[in-house]
């Protein structure tokens, strides 16, 4: 059974996505032993975006490092851009691996598919157990409500989304806040301008994948990040 999937009705053309899934298709399948968290790591690709695209390359190994000690962690990269365009890679366990996914990319103009990603997480959490879910972007342009309605599924399912928002968007503050809440997850802002900020985000996003919320506390005394999403995650408590 291919381990790549295509989540778009037409597939799209380009050597950066042939590079893309040839690279997905090269990596090797895990290792045998316990099984490790998983985390579902979903990235707006759209034009306004490749700042932080390439930011994200950068830091991303943050989320592998948070979780090593606590069993290492499986990542699934997923992607949308252009017209009518979201892939996803395979399950991964190497951040140089999933680097040389992500450089393989770049950015194109088109709406946000929002939506696809948490239908996706929903569809893999049938296949096999998963725990969190993080998003990085910048903007909403879709029914706030089909969103919502999908997110409380994920919630229902035990799964945490993690809502990473760069920039000041109203619109996708709103969507971003209401995912986060029906899943009991986190939102937090951040900016470009502090690329440290989204490396501990994903180091504290992964902790809790590996650990739950006694890994997401260990990291808090030394992490500002760590300590704002465990605040963020404590508001959704009746």
């Amino acid at each position: 059974m291919s381990e790549k999937k295509n989540l778009t009705q037409a597939p799209p053309s380009g050597s950066q996505i042939d590079q893309f899934l040839q690279e997905a298709n090269r990596l090797a399948p895990l290792q045998s032993g316990a099984p490790r968290a998983r985390l579902v790591f979903a990235l707006d690709a759209t034009m306004s975006r490749q700042p932080t695209w390439d930011l994200a390359c950068r830091v991303q190994g943050e989320m592998f490092t948070a979780a090593g000690q606590a069993g290492g962690l499986s990542v699934q990269l997923v992607y949308f851009r252009g017209f009518d365009e979201c892939r996803s890679s395979r399950w991964v366990e190497d951040p140089r691996a999933l680097t040389s996914l992500m450089t393989r990319i770049a950015c194109r103009g088109g709406h946000t598919q929002i939506g696809r990603v948490l239908r996706h997480v929903r569809s893999e959490a049938g296949r096999s157990p998963l725990k969190v879910l993080v998003y990085v972007g910048d903007a909403m342009e879709e029914p706030i409500d089909d969103l919502c309605a999908v997110a409380g599924e994920l919630g229902l399912l035990g799964i945490k989304a993690f809502m990473f928002h760069e920039g000041h968007d109203p619109d996708a503050a709103r969507a971003f806040q209401e995912i986060a809440r029906l899943t009991d997850g986190a939102y937090a802002r951040f900016d470009t301008s502090a690329p440290q900020a989204l490396a501990e985000l994903l180091r504290a996003a992964a902790a809790y994948a590996a650990s739950g919320v006694e890994g997401l506390t260990r990291l808090a005394p030394s992490s500002e990040q760590a300590r704002a999403l465990l605040t963020a995650m404590g508001r959704h408590k009746p």
